[in-house]
């Protein structure tokens, strides 16, 4: 990571936003808002990873870490299925609609005769009528062959690739979508000064070295003397410096 070496350079971009950092965080001290500075200059965008209480240098850090360790997801292979087949070659007894056709096994539905008699009362083909209400009226077979003709080829199983999430082991159809998943559900934002105030969560070894490393003395001052050349931070530096 880049560090603030030499005469600090503050950029126009990053000179307006730590202006209205100053006008709408009043209390701001010196350290509150070198830690805003350093955080709009290198871009951070400091994420805790609620499951390990650690604190990352972004969230793409994160991501990088947990897919080195195979911790992000895992490729897995599932089987789909296509249908299910109301009648197949071990079906002894079926229950059939007259009126569509309809099919019940007595192998491949729990109860095909409670099943049948309420399709045959919900059935829209059905116009036969018994004191008003339709008309319960079904067949049924053992008969083999007529078995036989009610018995549909079944679709080939298709293998499909998919990812299942190394945290919770929930299946998305791609690495995206675990990803979005990830950040909704298992991450926090941070400010850099959020993250040096707190004492509660740990933070990432790389991260820690990098915030102990611009904050020295030395930076600070350049700090200061970068800004000290901007009219617009005098009144805070007055104030700071006192």
């Amino acid at each position: 990571m880049q560090s603030l070496e030499g005469k600090m350079q503050i950029s126009e971009k990053v000179k307006k936003e730590t202006l209205k950092f100053l006008k709408r965080t009043r209390k701001a001290d010196l350290i509150l808002t070198y830690l805003f500075y350093v955080e709009k200059k290198f871009n951070l965008k400091p994420v805790l990873f609620i499951r390990n209480k650690t604190i990352y240098q972004s969230v793409d850090t994160l991501l990088e870490i947990l897919e080195k360790e195979g911790k992000l997801f895992r490729e897995t292979e599932i089987k789909i299925q296509f249908g299910k087949q109301n009648v197949n070659e071990h079906t002894k007894k079926i229950y059939i609609c007259p009126f569509t056709g309809k099919v019940f096994g007595d192998n491949t539905h729990p109860n095909p005769q409670d099943a049948i008699y309420d399709w045959i009362s919900k059935c829209p083909e059905n116009k036969e009528r018994v004191g008003g209400l339709r008309a319960k009226r079904f067949y049924v077979s053992e008969d083999p062959e007529i078995i036989k003709k009610y018995i549909k080829p079944r679709k080939e199983p298709v293998t499909k690739l998919v990812y299942s999430s190394g945290l919770t082991g929930k299946l998305f159809n791609s690495k995206k979508a675990i990803i979005e998943d990830f950040k909704k559900t298992n991450i926090k934002y941070f400010t850099l000064f959020e993250v040096q105030n707190q004492n509660k969560y740990e933070i990432e070894q790389h991260f820690l070295n990098f915030i102990q490393e611009q904050l020295t003395e030395d930076k600070i001052k350049a700090f200061v003397e970068a800004i000290s050349k901007f009219t617009e931070f005098e009144s805070y530096l007055e104030k700071w410096l006192k």
